[in-house]
């Protein structure tokens, strides 16, 4: 399994596939639904409120994160790829994001920025018609 998540803690059931698969298609069930329960499972507190907001339809109002694979013949490629993607998702979420820190601007760009609004000024004044 992963090395954060432990494998009692995953539930993979098996389905139809939508997919490729000839005449196996409808006799054998190589789809494969995982659900993980982020609440329950032994990840850190700070790792599940990452995991818990996520964007999307992934993970449910009662906390269970969803995975469908299906796009490959075999059951147990479409386990291992369900299985990869739950570990890929869980390593982006152990991942703490920088905080910003907003910056002002300097003087210097404040003046070209002033600078850059006199001249567009004055080129704006020169289409005006001359007062008598």
């Amino acid at each position: 399994m992963t090395s954060r998540v432990k494998a009692d803690e995953v539930e993979i059931t098996a389905m139809r596939a939508q997919g490729p698969g000839g005449q196996n298609v409808n006799k054998v069930s190589s789809a494969v639904h995982l659900r993980f329960d982020i609440r329950a499972s032994s990840l850190p507190a700070a790792m599940k409120e990452r995991l818990l907001a996520l964007p999307g339809r992934r993970v449910t109002k009662d906390g269970i994160l969803i995975l469908k694979a299906q796009s490959a013949r075999s059951q147990e490629q479409n386990r291992a790829l369900a299985l990869a993607r739950l570990e890929e998702i869980v390593m982006e979420a152990s991942q703490v994001p920088e905080i910003r820190r907003p910056t002002k601007p300097t003087y210097g760009s404040r003046q070209r920025r002033l600078e850059g609004k006199a001249v567009r000024s004055q080129v704006k004044a020169a289409r005006r018609k001359v007062q008598e």
